[in-house]
């Protein structure tokens, strides 16, 4: 069983960096004609920068659309983004090359809020499922999938919870690092016994494979969505794509030829 999980672990990784290299690929290859920035929008690069940031940090354009979604919203993502933290300390070896991240990632205010983060994922992912049902224009464009990807991701912190508060379902952590870190360095152990343990981890593979193709992968597009990340300088500086310049440096060279092959205005 060790095997098989260890197996699965390391596919659906691999599987969730290579979907994301490939979406990012997909985005930045992308070609953007049109200068279009929901205004009012920042004039300057690094106006820019501070407006992704907002987007990124505080979802800015969801505070102000929806106050209820924005709560559910960003309480599950800064709970997600804490407990993410919290389990670096299973695959971060502190004699190796990222030990230095040990100190950070062993603070009690981390761990502690970490622990708790599986509250504020429940809370916020319960708010994010209640809406697709009790809003009716979000239920008429609900898919069964978009209600799948929220009961997923619920399941899964629900499984850290039960081994986090329930004495019951708790596990050895120390095995667990030990599991990981044979993962990390080609030397498999056993991983230690739990149904809470067994259903998290395999809960987590399948997400894995899940994300690269499904609607979770929104998580590099907020940086190639052409609403946010362009200036707003279309008076001072023309935009144009790097794949219409050269139709653009033959319009100017040979201003003839390209009159020569536009349709001709009827009298």
């Amino acid at each position: 069983m060790s095997t098989l999980i260890a197996m699965l672990l390391v596919l659906a990784t691999l599987f969730m960096l290579g979907g994301i290299a490939r979406k990012v690929r997909q985005y930045h290859a992308t070609p953007a004609p049109l200068k279009i920035p929901v205004t009012p929008a920042p004039k300057s690069t690094g106006g820019v920068v501070l407006r992704l940031a907002k987007e990124v940090v505080l979802f800015a354009a969801l505070f102000r659309a929806s106050k209820w979604t924005w709560l559910f919203g960003w309480l599950f993502h800064v709970s997600l983004a804490v407990a993410f933290i919290r389990h670096l300390r299973y695959i971060i070896d502190p004699d190796g090359p990222f030990g230095f991240m040990m100190p950070v990632i062993g603070l009690w205010i981390v761990q502690l809020a970490g622990q708790y983060a599986a509250f504020g994922m429940l809370i916020g992912l319960g708010g994010l499922l209640a809406r697709r049902f009790l809003v009716a224009r979000v239920r008429y464009i609900s898919a069964p999938s978009d209600y799948l990807m929220l009961l997923l991701i619920m399941a899964i912190a629900f499984s850290g919870f039960l081994m986090s508060f329930v004495p019951g379902f708790s596990v050895d952590i120390v095995a667990v690092k030990v599991f990981m870190l044979g993962i990390l360095t080609f030397n498999l152990q056993e991983l230690p016994e739990g149904t809470a343990l067994l259903a998290h981890l395999l809960l987590v593979a399948l997400l894995g494979f899940i994300l690269p193709i499904s609607k979770l992968l929104h998580i590099p597009g907020v940086f190639y969505a052409p609403t946010r990340n362009q200036v707003d300088n279309p008076r001072e500086k023309r935009h144009i794509v790097d794949w219409a310049k050269p139709l653009d440096e033959i319009r100017e060279d040979y201003p003839e030829l390209v009159a020569s092959r536009e349709p001709k205005k009827e009298a």
